[in-house]
């Protein structure tokens, strides 16, 4: 990367909102080279199609299902298309020249007010049961599995009780004298079987952002994501030196794959006017090292060659900085989470572990819902039309960016400020809109500050801006709050109203906020989260209080004992700073990067590991909504959600009273049978003081465990209380 001298601050560093090797053992088992088909299993209705994802194959491809009156197949360009004929189960079998798999397929009837089981797929460790509910039966009820060596079923009393058997993928079919349902069983073995090392990889704000593909006019953000990564061993020992890890573009689920950048932007041929940075195509700008004026190499985007991660000993992590990733795959169609493998090697080559993750970028973060040049529309929809009338530049790109300096210049030109940024920055007297068409584009934070451009090796941000114009956050959210949606009619100020964040930040196609908290709904499907329950609305995000990026909502904020049942309600104070509760049993780390914030993008918890490799990304925490965020969980613990099973990182489960994450108990039957000896201080904090349980103590996957006089099964989603075990709540 060249480096060229500047009159202005350059670069710019994230987006706008922001498995272990455990090839489980299985019937389709194979090296990492060879055919790789995606997902393993498929469960779908009648009548609905399906696709399955095609990697590494060796000559011609062909698909073949095993039974063409339950399911057809047809394969092309990589992928492989089932639709659902008629309740039942088979396989459909994948070929190349020299590897065939068989992917098991269930599908299951459509009709309504019949037989209905749940959950409609179940996953489970070798030796694990899980329950099966069987209601609206109309007669005998049968249940049978298609392949008894990888699990078994019974029935009794409305239950169907699915045993694992061993590792593979199967169905069970249950029966009664009017339908047939087809239910998905995948059995894992735990890490510890197929490897000794655990790999954890994520990005690091759940979303990054880029200007579209046009960077001629103005950037506010260029290609720039981020991905981390931490391995440990067995003995739950963090690993840093001898072994190396690399990072590479593969196929998502549905076949999407995302090898090269350069062909899908101009960002290369403007980034040196824009950044005083001119990197090669296909590798990206990078923010560390730029307070000290020699910033580090540049990232080559993924691609299907393996590149480097290097080491981070100050947070412990394996990183790869600025990766300019686009949300555009090699196919041309857009795709806001294309994902990368991470593989794990010791110094001689051999493999310790992989896993896969997401990269997700997103150019929905774009002004075009009120910028864009129309010719009619409703007052709110005209409310940003510069007096001279709107630019109708013919590239739909470069338009709304020209409106919006043409704007900028329309409201700021007569002000001192304005005239001292256009001279900092060297930018055309005449304005904004007159540097961009002369043929310099304007970068929006070389005048307005933004903490989004920190250097992490200096701890310092680098966009410090004009001194006397508003910080970026501030300015827009600020001025923003009272604009209209043209769509609603809303104020974008708006409370609880997720639409208004989406007309800036991606957005209603994108979806970021997939996460947990995302994606809960209440029982009418209204999201009972908003951007706003976490960072206040618009007004509060600009108060001059607070410092964009820097002061933002934090775990405990809305995770404490003081606000049970009500932990999405409070996130920041009036002025947008995040509320820090004296409960920090699930805090973020204080101090973090630097004295005085505690982000938890930086924070890092038990044995060391960050927040994120266990709770995933910031706006993608687990489970996601979206499939392939919940890919590494699955793998590295046999379910979606939280890395929170203690053999998804040790050999054997330890006991310890207080010792695991956030100061909790092991769990399990090892620890059903030491804690009789431990305190009972303490326990209703997850468990309750009612047989009802809380959200904390729910299992997340069917568990069997030890209670008294027996043992007892207990469905995923089962809140445990106290007397879930004991007789109560009088015993």
């Amino acid at each position: 990367m060249n480096v060229r001298t500047f009159s202005f601050p350059f670069l710019l560093f994230l987006a706008a909102l922001f498995a272990v090797n455990n090839v489980f053992a299985d019937s389709n088992s194979e090296s990492s080279s060879s055919l790789q088909v995606s997902p393993a299993s498929v469960s779908m209705k009648v009548g609905n199609t399906t696709t399955l994802a095609v990697s590494n194959a060796s000559g011609s491809v062909s698909a073949e299902s095993n039974d063409k009156t339950v399911v057809s197949a047809s394969y092309s360009n990589r992928v492989v298309t089932l639709k659902g004929l008629k309740a039942g189960a088979t396989y459909v079998k994948v070929k190349d020249s020299k590897t065939e798999k068989k992917i098991p397929v269930t599908v299951s009837a459509t009709t309504s007010g019949g037989l209905s089981v749940s959950p409609a797929s179940v996953a489970m460790n070798v030796g694990g049961t899980a329950s099966v509910i069987v209601s609206n039966a109309s007669g005998t009820v049968t249940a049978t599995s298609s392949n008894p060596s990888v699990a078994t079923v019974s029935y009794a009393g409305g239950t169907a009780t699915v045993k694992a058997i061993k590792a593979g993928s199967t169905s069970i079919t249950i029966k009664d004298s009017k339908t047939t349902v087809a239910v998905s069983v995948s059995v894992v073995t735990t890490p510890v079987a197929s490897t000794g090392y655990t790999l954890l990889a994520w990005n690091d704000l759940g979303m990054h952002c880029m200007d579209g593909v046009d960077f001629s006019v103005f950037s506010i953000l260029p290609p720039y994501n981020t991905l981390h990564a931490q391995l440990k061993d067995k003995a739950g020992k963090l690993i840093g030196s001898n072994v190396t890890l690399t990072y590479e573009a593969v196929a998502d689920s549905a076949g999407s794959i995302n090898t090269i950048s350069s062909t899908k932007t101009n960002f290369w041929t403007w980034s040196a006017a824009l950044f005083g940075l001119n990197p090669a195509p296909d590798i990206g700008l990078m923010l560390d090292g730029l307070a000290s004026g020699v910033p580090a190499p540049g990232n080559r985007a993924p691609s299907l060659a393996p590149a480097p991660l290097s080491y981070n000993s100050q947070y412990a992590w394996f990183e790869a900085e600025g990766l300019p990733v686009t949300p555009i795959d090699d196919a041309g169609k857009k795709n806001f989470y294309p994902t990368v493998k991470v593989v794990a090697k010791d110094l001689s080559g051999k493999v310790l572990a992989t896993t896969t993750t997401v990269l997700p970028v997103s150019d929905e973060m774009t002004c075009k819902g009120c910028h864009a040049s129309i010719s009619t529309g409703n007052a709110a929809a005209m409310a940003a039309r510069p007096r001279t009338g709107w630019v109708f530049d013919a590239n739909t790109e470069k338009d709304w960016k020209k409106n919006i300096l043409k704007l900028h210049d329309q409201n700021k030109l007569s002000s001192a400020l304005y005239t001292k940024g256009l001279a900092q920055n060297g930018y055309n007297a005449s304005g904004l809109l007159a540097t961009a068409n002369a043929g310099r584009p304007v970068l929006c934070v070389a005048c307005h500050a933004s903490n989004a451009y920190f250097d992490k090796l200096s701890l310092k941000t680098v966009m410090p801006g004009v001194a006397g114009i508003s910080p970026f956050t501030q300015a827009l959210h600020t001025k923003h709050a009272t604009v209209k949606d043209p769509a609603t009619l809303l104020a974008l100020d708006s409370i609880g109203n997720r639409t208004s964040c989406y007309a800036c930040h991606p957005g209603s196609a994108t979806q970021c906020l997939r996460g947990a908290m995302g994606k809960a709904v209440d029982a009418t499907g209204k999201p009972l989260m908003s951007c706003q329950s976490c960072h206040g609305n618009m007004a509060q995000v600009g108060n001059a209080a607070r410092q964009g990026w820097f002061n933002e909502p934090t775990c405990e904020s809305c995770h404490n004992s003081a606000a049970p049942g009500k932990r999405a309600l409070a996130g920041v104070n009036a002025n947008g700073i995040p509320v820090v509760p004296i409960d920090h049993t699930f805090a973020t780390n204080a101090n973090t990067p630097v004295a005085g914030l505690n982000l938890y993008r930086f924070s890092k918890g038990h044995g060391g590991l960050q927040c994120e490799a266990c709770h995933g990304a910031t706006h993608a925490i687990y489970p996601s909504s979206h499939a392939d965020d919940n890919t590494q969980s699955i793998a590295v613990q046999g379910h979606a959600g939280t890395v929170a099973e203690c053999t998804a990182c040790h050999t054997t489960v330890p006991t310890t009273v207080n010792g695991g994450p956030h100061g909790m108990h092991t769990t399990g039957d090892a620890w059903v049978s030491s804690h009789k000896k431990a305190s009972k201080t303490g326990c209703d904090y997850c468990h309750g003081t009612t047989s009802a349980g809380t959200p904390l103590s729910a299992v997340k996957v069917t568990k069997t465990l030890a209670v008294e006089n027996g043992t007892k099964t207990f469905a995923a989603g089962t809140q445990i209380s106290c007397y879930s075990c004991h007789n109560g709540p009088n015993p």
